[in-house]
């Protein structure tokens, strides 16, 4: 359980942020979440901040809504504040602000797509940086915090093309460096790479082009599938040893006994996608 406990979970409008939120909502957590859409109809995607807060409270927890462009560093700051001044510190963040460019799932090179890709660069990797920076001392107020930084096997693999892919592998390394410079505080910082999460804008892309993702939707998780494994690692006993690793959310909840809201044990992609990078433990300060 996580009664008491607060977090904050960027990019929730929609996506997996809302069902990440939901789950740690579901929990009893205190969930500070984070977007820019206020209103239905406003995106082209279903889902607001305000309804993710509501679910929230739905699921058992309390959900906060903050307006926040995680473009913005002073808007990332001013909600670090906030969190700050009501509790005096934080014990999960969980970073998945990201800026989705159109065309990002086209089939075609780099250089054919346009250059609005590189947005993946801004919200997404800089702004996980970003977040973890001003809540970094939070964390180390409260003791023993934990920082999930919502990353993707195409890190590794060809996924979409070299900006999604660079800003994945850099998204993954940065929790390792991160995880070291944390380590003497006693907080903690993994990587999940999820697997075909049934969000607004894949069941939207599915229904567009049916054969995009064919079999691999049956096997989908829901987006609050996530939730419930960083809640589960948060209480492990285990999670000091896994801090600075990049996990298959999927594999975690096998080992935390961890199911999806339907009861069912989502796969995991390592077969298909490979396995996470491993980092050398050498030390250059």
């Amino acid at each position: 359980m996580l009664k008491g406990k607060v977090c904050v979970v960027t990019g929730a409008s929609r996506g997996v942020g809302r069902g990440v939120a939901i789950g740690l909502g579901a929990q009893g957590a205190t969930v500070y979440v984070t977007g820019r859409t206020t209103q239905p109809g406003r995106a082209k995607l279903p889902g607001t901040l305000y309804e993710t807060a509501d679910a929230v409270n739905a699921a058992g927890g309390v959900g906060i809504p903050v307006i926040c462009d995680h473009a913005s560093d002073e808007d990332v700051r001013r909600l670090f504040e906030r969190v700050n001044e009501a509790h005096g510190g934080l014990d999960i963040l969980v970073n998945c602000a990201i800026a989705i460019p159109e065309g990002l799932t086209d089939v075609a090179p780099f250089w054919e797509k346009p250059l609005g890709m590189t947005d993946l660069f801004g919200v997404g990797m800089r702004s996980t940086y970003v977040a973890s920076y001003f809540a970094a001392p939070l964390l180390i107020a409260r003791g023993g915090g934990l920082i999930v930084n919502i990353s993707s096997a195409g890190g590794r693999c060809y996924m979409h093309g070299p900006a999604y892919g660079a800003s994945k592998a850099a998204t993954d390394k940065m929790s390792f460096d991160m995880a070291y410079d944390f380590a003497p505080h006693g907080v903690h910082v993994v990587t999940l790479w999820p697997g075909l999460v049934k969000t607004e804008r894949t069941l939207a892309v599915c229904n567009a082009e049916p054969e995009k993702y064919g079999a691999w939707l049956e096997h989908g998780e829901s987006p609050e599938f996530q939730g419930r494994v960083i809640a589960a690692l948060f209480n492990a006993e285990d999670r000091k040893a896994r801090s600075g690793n990049v996990y298959y959310g999927a594999e975690l909840a096998l080992d935390y006994d961890v199911k999806d809201v339907d009861g069912k044990q989502p796969p995991s992609h390592r077969p298909m996608l490979g396995d996470p990078p491993v980092f050398s433990a050498a030390v250059v300060e």
